[in-house]
Protein backbone atom coordinates (compact mmCIF):
# COMPACT_ATOMS: atom_id res chain seq x y z
CA UNK A 1 0.00 0.00 0.00
CA UNK A 2 1.19 3.23 -0.75
CA UNK A 3 0.84 6.75 1.16
CA UNK A 4 -2.56 8.86 1.61
CA UNK A 5 -2.30 12.78 2.50
CA UNK A 6 -5.21 13.88 4.17
CA UNK A 7 -6.22 17.44 3.88
CA UNK A 8 -7.98 19.83 6.67
CA UNK A 9 -7.57 17.59 9.26
CA UNK A 10 -9.67 19.42 12.00
CA UNK A 11 -12.83 18.16 10.15
CA UNK A 12 -14.54 15.08 11.95
CA UNK A 13 -14.43 13.16 8.83
CA UNK A 14 -10.97 13.34 8.27
CA UNK A 15 -10.89 11.11 11.89
CA UNK A 16 -13.07 8.35 10.04
CA UNK A 17 -11.22 8.56 6.64
CA UNK A 18 -7.83 7.75 8.29
CA UNK A 19 -9.00 4.68 10.17
CA UNK A 20 -10.42 3.35 7.28
CA UNK A 21 -7.12 3.99 5.39
CA UNK A 22 -4.93 3.52 7.71
CA UNK A 23 -6.76 -0.40 8.33
CA UNK A 24 -6.62 -0.93 4.97
CA UNK A 25 -2.66 -0.77 5.43
CA UNK A 26 -2.44 2.69 3.72
CA UNK A 27 0.38 4.95 5.52
CA UNK A 28 -1.46 8.05 6.37
CA UNK A 29 -0.44 11.66 6.94
CA UNK A 30 -3.00 14.66 8.06
CA UNK A 31 -2.67 18.07 7.15
CA UNK A 32 -4.44 21.39 8.88
CA UNK A 33 -3.48 24.67 7.98
CA UNK A 34 -4.50 27.87 9.15
CA UNK A 35 -3.00 30.09 12.44
CA UNK A 36 -0.82 28.01 14.63
CA UNK A 37 -2.72 29.30 17.79
CA UNK A 38 -5.27 26.48 17.78
CA UNK A 39 -4.33 22.91 19.10
CA UNK A 40 -3.84 20.20 17.28
CA UNK A 41 -6.96 18.44 15.30
CA UNK A 42 -8.41 14.93 16.94
CA UNK A 43 -6.99 13.27 14.18
CA UNK A 44 -3.53 13.80 14.51
CA UNK A 45 -3.47 11.44 17.96
CA UNK A 46 -5.22 8.63 16.03
CA UNK A 47 -3.30 5.22 16.04
CA UNK A 48 -3.59 5.66 11.90
CA UNK A 49 -1.86 8.55 11.46
CA UNK A 50 2.10 8.45 10.85
CA UNK A 51 2.51 11.52 10.74
CA UNK A 52 0.70 15.09 11.03
CA UNK A 53 1.73 18.32 9.53
CA UNK A 54 0.69 22.18 9.88
CA UNK A 55 0.63 24.73 6.97
CA UNK A 56 0.85 27.97 8.23
CA UNK A 57 -1.58 29.59 5.57
CA UNK A 58 -5.31 29.34 4.92
CA UNK A 59 -7.07 27.40 2.22
CA UNK A 60 -8.15 30.30 0.69
CA UNK A 61 -4.75 32.11 0.55
CA UNK A 62 -2.52 31.56 -2.50
CA UNK A 63 0.49 30.48 -0.65
CA UNK A 64 -1.27 27.47 0.81
CA UNK A 65 -1.18 25.80 -2.50
CA UNK A 66 2.19 26.01 -3.23
CA UNK A 67 3.43 24.67 0.48
CA UNK A 68 0.83 22.18 0.12
CA UNK A 69 2.19 20.78 -3.36
CA UNK A 70 6.18 20.78 -1.63
CA UNK A 71 4.45 19.06 0.97
CA UNK A 72 3.08 16.32 -1.12
CA UNK A 73 6.48 16.12 -2.53
CA UNK A 74 8.03 14.40 0.40
CA UNK A 75 5.99 11.39 0.08
CA UNK A 76 6.90 10.60 -3.99
CA UNK A 77 3.45 10.30 -5.33
CA UNK A 78 0.59 10.17 -2.83
CA UNK A 79 -3.02 10.00 -3.02
CA UNK A 80 -4.29 13.27 -1.96
CA UNK A 81 -7.71 12.98 -0.12
CA UNK A 82 -9.41 16.21 0.00
CA UNK A 83 -11.81 16.67 2.87
CA UNK A 84 -12.47 20.62 2.93
CA UNK A 85 -14.40 22.41 0.68
CA UNK A 86 -12.03 25.39 0.09
CA UNK A 87 -9.03 22.83 -0.74
CA UNK A 88 -11.42 20.83 -3.07
CA UNK A 89 -11.75 24.05 -4.78
CA UNK A 90 -8.40 24.87 -4.99
CA UNK A 91 -6.67 21.50 -6.58
CA UNK A 92 -10.05 21.37 -8.74
CA UNK A 93 -8.16 24.81 -9.99
CA UNK A 94 -4.58 24.02 -10.25
CA UNK A 95 -5.30 20.09 -11.28
CA UNK A 96 -2.72 20.29 -14.21
CA UNK A 97 -0.06 21.02 -11.21
CA UNK A 98 -1.36 18.79 -8.65
CA UNK A 99 -1.20 15.92 -11.19
CA UNK A 100 2.20 15.88 -12.01
CA UNK A 101 3.15 15.18 -7.87
CA UNK A 102 -0.26 13.19 -6.47
CA UNK A 103 -3.56 11.21 -7.40
CA UNK A 104 -6.81 12.46 -6.78
CA UNK A 105 -10.35 12.19 -7.78
CA UNK A 106 -11.29 15.80 -8.31
CA UNK A 107 -13.96 17.16 -10.38
CA UNK A 108 -13.14 20.34 -12.64
CA UNK A 109 -14.26 23.52 -11.65
CA UNK A 110 -17.23 24.29 -14.23
CA UNK A 111 -18.70 20.65 -12.83
CA UNK A 112 -17.80 21.75 -8.92
CA UNK A 113 -19.69 25.08 -9.56
CA UNK A 114 -23.06 22.91 -11.79
CA UNK A 115 -23.31 20.77 -8.49
CA UNK A 116 -22.86 23.53 -6.25
CA UNK A 117 -25.47 25.82 -7.57
CA UNK A 118 -29.12 24.71 -6.83
CA UNK A 119 -30.81 26.15 -9.70
CA UNK A 120 -28.56 23.75 -11.97
CA UNK A 121 -29.33 20.70 -9.78
CA UNK A 122 -33.01 21.13 -10.06
CA UNK A 123 -33.04 21.96 -13.59
CA UNK A 124 -30.68 18.87 -14.53
CA UNK A 125 -33.49 16.68 -12.40
CA UNK A 126 -36.25 17.33 -14.60
CA UNK A 127 -34.69 16.79 -17.44
CA UNK A 128 -33.74 13.25 -15.92
CA UNK A 129 -36.95 12.52 -14.30
CA UNK A 130 -35.65 12.86 -11.02
CA UNK A 131 -38.94 14.40 -8.57
CA UNK A 132 -37.80 17.97 -7.08
CA UNK A 133 -39.91 20.24 -4.97
CA UNK A 134 -42.01 22.89 -7.06
CA UNK A 135 -40.37 26.11 -7.95
CA UNK A 136 -41.71 29.13 -8.13
CA UNK A 137 -41.33 32.46 -9.75
CA UNK A 138 -42.45 35.40 -8.01
CA UNK A 139 -44.49 35.16 -5.13
CA UNK A 140 -45.53 31.67 -3.77
CA UNK A 141 -49.28 30.22 -4.78
CA UNK A 142 -49.03 28.20 -1.47
CA UNK A 143 -47.11 27.54 1.52
CA UNK A 144 -44.79 27.10 3.49
CA UNK A 145 -42.11 27.14 1.38
CA UNK A 146 -38.45 27.58 1.50
CA UNK A 147 -36.15 30.33 0.50
CA UNK A 148 -32.44 29.47 -0.62
CA UNK A 149 -29.55 31.15 -2.15
CA UNK A 150 -28.22 29.32 -5.17
CA UNK A 151 -24.80 28.38 -3.02
CA UNK A 152 -24.89 29.19 0.93
CA UNK A 153 -21.14 28.05 0.95
CA UNK A 154 -20.16 30.27 -1.05
CA UNK A 155 -20.99 32.99 0.89
CA UNK A 156 -19.85 31.55 4.16
CA UNK A 157 -22.98 30.39 5.59
CA UNK A 158 -23.54 27.43 8.21
CA UNK A 159 -26.05 25.23 7.00
CA UNK A 160 -28.72 26.04 9.36
CA UNK A 161 -28.47 29.90 7.73
CA UNK A 162 -28.45 28.57 3.95
CA UNK A 163 -32.41 28.71 3.64
CA UNK A 164 -35.22 30.50 5.39
CA UNK A 165 -38.69 28.72 5.62
CA UNK A 166 -41.78 30.92 5.43
CA UNK A 167 -45.18 29.31 6.29
CA UNK A 168 -46.96 32.92 4.94
CA UNK A 169 -46.70 36.08 2.47
CA UNK A 170 -45.34 38.43 5.57
CA UNK A 171 -42.43 35.32 6.39
CA UNK A 172 -41.52 35.11 2.74
CA UNK A 173 -41.22 38.53 2.31
CA UNK A 174 -39.41 38.81 5.34
CA UNK A 175 -37.17 35.55 4.63
CA UNK A 176 -36.34 36.63 0.42
CA UNK A 177 -35.45 40.05 2.15
CA UNK A 178 -32.68 37.91 4.30
CA UNK A 179 -31.57 35.55 1.38
CA UNK A 180 -31.25 38.54 -0.73
CA UNK A 181 -28.23 40.28 1.20
CA UNK A 182 -26.65 36.92 -0.29
CA UNK A 183 -28.06 36.27 -3.48
CA UNK A 184 -29.66 39.04 -5.52
CA UNK A 185 -32.15 36.12 -6.92
CA UNK A 186 -32.71 33.34 -4.37
CA UNK A 187 -34.25 30.88 -4.87
CA UNK A 188 -38.27 29.46 -3.34
CA UNK A 189 -39.36 26.19 -3.19
CA UNK A 190 -42.29 24.26 -1.89
CA UNK A 191 -41.48 22.72 1.39
CA UNK A 192 -41.50 18.91 0.92
CA UNK A 193 -42.09 16.46 3.70
CA UNK A 194 -41.02 13.24 4.41
CA UNK A 195 -37.64 11.38 5.62
CA UNK A 196 -34.53 12.80 5.21
CA UNK A 197 -31.71 10.70 3.53
CA UNK A 198 -28.61 11.28 1.93
CA UNK A 199 -26.81 9.10 -1.09
CA UNK A 200 -23.16 9.01 -1.10
CA UNK A 201 -21.40 7.55 -3.92
CA UNK A 202 -17.80 7.54 -5.33
CA UNK A 203 -17.44 7.56 -9.21
CA UNK A 204 -13.97 7.01 -10.34
CA UNK A 205 -11.88 8.75 -13.16
CA UNK A 206 -14.44 7.60 -16.00
CA UNK A 207 -17.06 8.29 -14.25
CA UNK A 208 -18.07 4.55 -13.18
CA UNK A 209 -19.73 3.74 -9.79
CA UNK A 210 -17.71 2.06 -7.12
CA UNK A 211 -19.26 2.99 -4.25
CA UNK A 212 -22.37 3.89 -2.31
CA UNK A 213 -24.18 4.34 0.77
CA UNK A 214 -27.76 5.29 1.97
CA UNK A 215 -28.22 7.09 5.33
CA UNK A 216 -31.20 8.38 6.64
CA UNK A 217 -31.85 11.50 9.28
CA UNK A 218 -32.96 9.91 12.79
CA UNK A 219 -32.25 13.65 14.54
CA UNK A 220 -30.87 17.29 13.26
CA UNK A 221 -29.47 20.55 15.36
CA UNK A 222 -31.79 22.65 15.15
CA UNK A 223 -34.64 20.51 15.24
CA UNK A 224 -36.37 22.56 12.66
CA UNK A 225 -33.46 22.35 10.05
CA UNK A 226 -30.39 21.53 10.66
CA UNK A 227 -26.89 18.83 10.00
CA UNK A 228 -27.75 15.78 11.46
CA UNK A 229 -26.73 14.54 14.57
CA UNK A 230 -27.55 10.97 14.52
CA UNK A 231 -28.62 8.81 10.96
CA UNK A 232 -28.91 5.19 9.93
CA UNK A 233 -27.48 2.89 7.17
CA UNK A 234 -29.88 1.66 5.18
CA UNK A 235 -30.14 0.73 1.19
CA UNK A 236 -32.10 1.45 -1.64
CA UNK A 237 -31.40 0.28 -5.07
CA UNK A 238 -33.85 3.01 -6.59
CA UNK A 239 -31.97 6.07 -4.90
CA UNK A 240 -28.89 5.03 -5.33
CA UNK A 241 -29.23 4.80 -9.19
CA UNK A 242 -31.38 8.35 -9.13
CA UNK A 243 -28.31 10.06 -7.64
CA UNK A 244 -25.86 8.16 -10.30
CA UNK A 245 -27.62 9.40 -13.39
CA UNK A 246 -27.45 12.66 -11.80
CA UNK A 247 -24.29 12.98 -10.97
CA UNK A 248 -23.29 11.17 -14.28
CA UNK A 249 -24.82 13.69 -16.48
CA UNK A 250 -22.51 16.36 -14.74
CA UNK A 251 -19.46 14.32 -16.25
CA UNK A 252 -18.39 14.09 -11.94
CA UNK A 253 -15.57 12.19 -10.79
CA UNK A 254 -15.32 12.02 -6.77
CA UNK A 255 -16.96 11.96 -3.59
CA UNK A 256 -19.95 13.33 -3.41
CA UNK A 257 -23.52 13.21 -1.50
CA UNK A 258 -27.09 13.79 -3.04
CA UNK A 259 -29.58 15.02 -0.17
CA UNK A 260 -33.04 13.75 -0.65
CA UNK A 261 -36.48 14.58 1.87
CA UNK A 262 -38.51 11.92 0.61
CA UNK A 263 -38.26 10.84 -2.78
CA UNK A 264 -37.35 14.87 -4.03
CA UNK A 265 -33.81 15.53 -4.49
CA UNK A 266 -33.06 18.79 -2.55
CA UNK A 267 -29.39 19.47 -3.51
CA UNK A 268 -25.54 17.92 -4.34
CA UNK A 269 -22.93 18.16 -1.77
CA UNK A 270 -19.70 17.11 -4.35
CA UNK A 271 -17.19 17.01 -1.51
CA UNK A 272 -17.04 14.94 1.81
CA UNK A 273 -19.97 15.70 3.71
CA UNK A 274 -20.64 15.63 7.23
CA UNK A 275 -22.12 12.53 7.73
CA UNK A 276 -19.26 10.81 6.37
CA UNK A 277 -17.81 9.05 9.42
CA UNK A 278 -20.71 6.76 8.91
CA UNK A 279 -18.62 4.78 6.10
CA UNK A 280 -16.94 3.92 8.86
CA UNK A 281 -19.26 3.00 11.85
CA UNK A 282 -21.04 0.67 8.93
CA UNK A 283 -17.61 -0.77 8.19
CA UNK A 284 -18.00 0.55 4.10
CA UNK A 285 -14.92 0.37 1.78
CA UNK A 286 -15.30 4.05 0.83
CA UNK A 287 -12.25 5.62 1.67
CA UNK A 288 -9.77 3.20 0.52
CA UNK A 289 -11.92 2.61 -2.42
CA UNK A 290 -11.26 6.08 -3.68
CA UNK A 291 -7.48 5.96 -2.97
CA UNK A 292 -7.47 2.75 -5.12
CA UNK A 293 -10.02 4.51 -7.65
CA UNK A 294 -7.63 7.87 -7.40
CA UNK A 295 -4.31 5.82 -8.38
CA UNK A 296 -5.84 4.11 -11.48
CA UNK A 297 -7.46 1.13 -10.18
CA UNK A 298 -10.73 -0.45 -11.90
CA UNK A 299 -12.70 -1.62 -9.44
CA UNK A 300 -16.23 -3.80 -9.74
CA UNK A 301 -18.89 -2.45 -7.61
CA UNK A 302 -20.44 -4.11 -4.93
CA UNK A 303 -24.05 -2.71 -4.10
CA UNK A 304 -23.98 -4.72 -0.19
CA UNK A 305 -20.37 -3.89 0.89
CA UNK A 306 -21.48 -2.51 4.00
CA UNK A 307 -23.97 -2.96 7.16
CA UNK A 308 -27.20 -1.38 6.97
CA UNK A 309 -29.12 -0.45 9.97
CA UNK A 310 -25.94 0.80 12.05
CA UNK A 311 -27.41 4.08 13.86
CA UNK A 312 -24.53 6.37 14.63
CA UNK A 313 -24.62 9.48 16.62
CA UNK A 314 -22.30 12.28 17.32
CA UNK A 315 -22.41 12.99 21.07
CA UNK A 316 -22.39 16.64 21.72
CA UNK A 317 -24.42 17.97 18.95
CA UNK A 318 -27.17 15.02 19.48
CA UNK A 319 -27.05 15.93 22.60
CA UNK A 320 -28.06 19.52 21.95
CA UNK A 321 -30.73 18.31 19.53
CA UNK A 322 -32.23 16.01 21.44
CA UNK A 323 -32.62 18.95 24.23
CA UNK A 324 -34.02 21.52 21.06
CA UNK A 325 -36.86 18.35 19.95
CA UNK A 326 -37.98 18.51 23.98
CA UNK A 327 -38.06 22.69 24.13
CA UNK A 328 -39.65 22.55 20.59
CA UNK A 329 -42.61 20.21 22.30
CA UNK A 330 -41.30 16.85 21.23
CA UNK A 331 -40.63 14.43 23.66
CA UNK A 332 -40.83 11.43 21.52
CA UNK A 333 -37.21 12.58 19.76
CA UNK A 334 -35.94 12.76 22.99
CA UNK A 335 -36.44 9.56 24.08
CA UNK A 336 -35.48 8.16 21.46
CA UNK A 337 -32.26 9.77 21.97
CA UNK A 338 -32.01 8.43 25.22
CA UNK A 339 -32.37 5.53 23.96
CA UNK A 340 -29.37 5.44 21.18
CA UNK A 341 -26.73 5.92 24.26
CA UNK A 342 -26.98 2.25 24.28
CA UNK A 343 -27.91 1.40 20.68
CA UNK A 344 -26.41 3.78 18.79
CA UNK A 345 -22.51 4.13 17.72
CA UNK A 346 -20.23 7.06 18.36
CA UNK A 347 -18.79 8.40 15.48
CA UNK A 348 -15.95 9.31 16.47
CA UNK A 349 -15.09 6.66 19.14
CA UNK A 350 -13.68 3.19 18.12
CA UNK A 351 -12.62 0.77 20.99
CA UNK A 352 -9.11 0.42 19.22
CA UNK A 353 -9.02 4.01 18.53
CA UNK A 354 -10.32 6.06 21.46
CA UNK A 355 -7.50 9.08 21.76
CA UNK A 356 -9.35 11.51 18.87
CA UNK A 357 -12.69 11.29 20.66
CA UNK A 358 -10.88 12.13 23.80
CA UNK A 359 -9.02 15.22 21.83
CA UNK A 360 -11.82 16.41 20.55
CA UNK A 361 -13.56 16.67 23.65
CA UNK A 362 -10.94 18.25 25.26
CA UNK A 363 -10.45 20.93 22.06
CA UNK A 364 -14.51 21.13 21.82
CA UNK A 365 -15.17 21.95 25.87
CA UNK A 366 -11.96 24.04 25.95
CA UNK A 367 -12.58 26.70 23.03
CA UNK A 368 -16.50 27.30 24.57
Amino acid sequence: MGTVVLTDAKYRSSIAAARTLGRAGYQVAAVQAGRWDFPDPPVFSSRYVARGHRIAAAPEEPEYGDRLLELLGEYGHPVLFCVGAATLQMVSRRREEFSKICDFLVAPPEVLDQLNDKEAVHSRCRELGIPVPRQYEGKPEAYPVVIKPHCGEKFGLKARNRYVVAGSLAEYRSGLAAMERYDPNPIVQEQVSGDGAGVSLLLDREGRLVCALCHRRIREFPAAGGPSTCCESFYDAGMIDQAYRLLSSFGFVGMAMVEFKGPYVLEVNPRVWGSFPMTACAESPFAWRYAQAAAGETLAYDPHDYRTGVRMRFLLNDGAAMLDYLRRGRPGKFFQGMADLFRAKEALSFRDDPAPMRKYLRNTLFRR
